[in-house]
């Protein structure tokens, strides 16, 4: 019988231990498509928050009602329902980040992260815990969202939010913004990063490998 989880570690577990995307490794296409500014990163990641957040707890309460064999497409047409009105939202109210994001809000129906924690936990579980589990691993994806697009955007365009943190004298000096922290392949660099300082912190992830 697997040991009960308390609800202090379903929603803290995510941030660190369990942390979706440094230590499951999930969820990487949109921490490599979305973090080159910081803004769309911090949307995106509230975006996972509250479709994973809403969907674990619908899934949860009609956990006892739904055939075993259409779990998946009704857990999807869950998601689904949520992200449009996600996306509607910010088209409405942040038009110019929905721009940013195009085609990535969208894809966060097949985020593996989402159908994850519907399948392994919204559905052996009841609404409260879901509810908490959702928004822990939606922050533990938001965190390091938040981290990558900050050294991205400082390191790569010498702004944060859109907003000059890097002195005209430091340039005038010959300081030359990184153009290669930009690029995708320099998310799985920082990500990369991230990982090793997490596994050096933890020896008890580097004990399960």
């Amino acid at each position: 019988m697997a040991e009960k989880i308390s609800n202090k570690d379903v929603f803290f577990n995510p941030f660190s231990k369990t942390n979706p995307v440094v230590v499951q490794v999930l969820g990487i296409c949109s921490v490599l498509a979305v973090t080159a500014k910081l803004e769309p990163a911090i949307v995106m990641g509230i975006s996972v928050i509250a479709v994973l957040a809403f969907a674990n707890v619908i899934i949860s309460l009609l956990r006892n009602t739904i055939p075993t064999n259409i779990r998946i497409i009704v857990q999807l047409v869950v998601v689904a329902g949520l992200v449009v009105i996600v996306e509607q939202l910010l088209r409405a109210f942040a038009y110019d980040v929905a721009l940013q994001l195009s085609v990535f809000i969208g894809l966060i129906i097949t985020n593996c992260i989402l159908m994850g924690r519907l399948e392994a936990f919204a559905m052996g579980n009841k609404p409260w815990p879901a509810f908490l589990d959702g928004v822990g691993n939606g922050i533990g994806y938001a965190i390091i969202l938040i981290i990558v697009g900050f050294f991205r955007e400082l390191l790569g365009s010498g702004t944060l939010l859109g907003f000059q943190v890097v002195p005209d004298s430091w340039y005038t000096a010959g300081y030359v913004n990184n153009g290669l922290m930009i690029l995708p392949p320099m998310a799985l660099v920082v990500v990369a990063c991230i990982i090793w300082v997490q596994r050096a912190r933890n020896k008890d992830l580097q004990e399960a490998q």
